[in-house]
């Protein structure tokens, strides 16, 4: 998406009322021309956009797709949408390798999706499958910080859309009990001794799909009765997971009000051996503290499962 293209959504969005258009063809700093074939592209995609004396007026938006998820998104993210995709992390790492930042790639369907420790992840039309591509100021070491970031901001996606979502260590999003997965989280970076060079987190949240089109360990949006908004749903996660970026200190706590592992017997597989017993507490920027038989257990990374509560 061009930067005009991306301006002149941002004012359709913000305006009250019509737009006239030497006033967009000013502000955009190119002709009227230029300005009437934009409006022409977004009515191809599916926009209904009013022309009259006084303007332009935005009457409609398409359910989803790169124009309609860029109209009124609050975060200074470009959004390149394809309909179909392998994956969206493997788009988003052809664009860092360019040099390319704050890019959020979208597919309607993905056919080659992947969970962590390179496990596949269906990706049935009606999901939301999104990478973003940030450059965040920080060491390597603090990338899982970003990680529990994006949980925080699904969970809350799923929370304005009706569904009450947690998380599971370290992103898992769950629904009821017993519990469904509604969203996973894949975090890739590359970095130097002491920056981070480029981070991708890829979501995969299941929201406008049927219960028969899932496994019956998962759940999306519209199985569970919440509005299944696809548009509105990748705006709040994108918009969300922008302000926790900022301030990164504001991370944990917010992941603590949503998750159900702290104070759970845990069962978790790490690279040196499986560790066992009640997670008690999570430390920057992103560890899972385990109470053992043997005492504290500081968990960087591992596959968790929920035992019981302790």
């Amino acid at each position: 998406m061009s930067d005009t293209r991306r301006s002149l959504l941002r004012a359709l969005a913000d305006a009250e009322g019509s737009v006239a258009g030497p006033a967009l063809a000013a502000d955009l700093g190119v002709s009227r021309a230029a300005v009437w074939k934009h409006v022409e592209a977004l009515r191809e995609s599916g926009f209904g956009v009013e022309s009259g004396t006084d303007g332009y007026v935005v009457e409609s938006i398409p359910d989803y797709g790169g124009d309609a998820i860029a109209f009124g998104l609050d975060a200074p993210y470009a959004v390149e949408y394809h309909d179909r995709l392998p994956s969206t992390n493997d788009r988003a790492r052809d664009l860092a390798a360019e040099g390319e930042s704050d890019v959020l790639v979208v597919a309607g369907e993905q056919t080659g999706g992947r969970g962590r420790l390179d496990r596949s992840w269906s990706s049935p039309p009606g999901g939301v499958y999104a990478s973003l591509l940030v450059r965040p100021d920080r060491p390597p070491a603090h990338a899982p910080v970003f990680t529990l970031a994006a949980a925080v901001a699904v969970t809350r996606a799923c929370r304005e859309a009706g569904v009450e979502a947690v998380i599971k260590w370290p992103n898992d999003v769950l629904v009821g009990e017993p519990e469904r997965k509604l969203a996973g989280i894949l975090t890739e970076m590359e970095g130097e001794a002491d920056r981070i060079s480029w981070l991708i987190v890829g979501i995969g949240a299941n929201v406008d799909v049927a219960a028969t089109e899932l496994p019956e360990t998962a759940t999306s949006v519209l199985a569970d009765g919440g509005d299944a908004d696809r548009r509105r749903f990748c705006q709040r996660v994108v918009e969300t997971f922008h302000d926790l970026r900022l301030a990164p200190d504001d991370v944990l706590p917010a992941w603590r009000d949503y998750a159900v592992t702290l104070g759970r017997e845990v069962r978790v597989d790490t690279p040196g051996g499986v560790v066992e017993g009640e997670a008690v507490a999570i430390e920057f920027p992103g560890a899972l503290v385990v109470r053992t038989d043997d005492g504290e257990r500081t968990v960087h990374a591992g596959d968790c499962e929920h035992l019981h509560l302790a």
